[in-house]
């Protein structure tokens, strides 16, 4: 998932923490998998922990916008 092609870019701060909500719980069931040696795709957790990262840098961001006060 990139940023520029994502549904990241457009979502609101509610649906970034649903998204970064199920991330999370996606890359537990594979560290699960991993820890039972049951993991097909070890990479996957690679690009999930970017996800993650993306999700986090645009909830941060939103944030900042949100409390910057509005010059005039």
């Amino acid at each position: 998932m990139k940023f520029s092609d994502s549904k990241i870019k457009d979502a609101t701060l509610v649906e970034l923490a649903a998204l970064g909500r199920d991330l999370r719980h996606e890359i537990f069931n594979l560290r699960l998998q991993q820890a039972s040696a049951q993991l097909e795709k070890p990479a996957r957790l690679r690009m999930l922990r970017k996800d993650i990262a993306r999700v986090e840098t645009r909830m941060s961001a939103l944030r900042n916008q949100a409390a910057k006060p509005v010059k005039k």
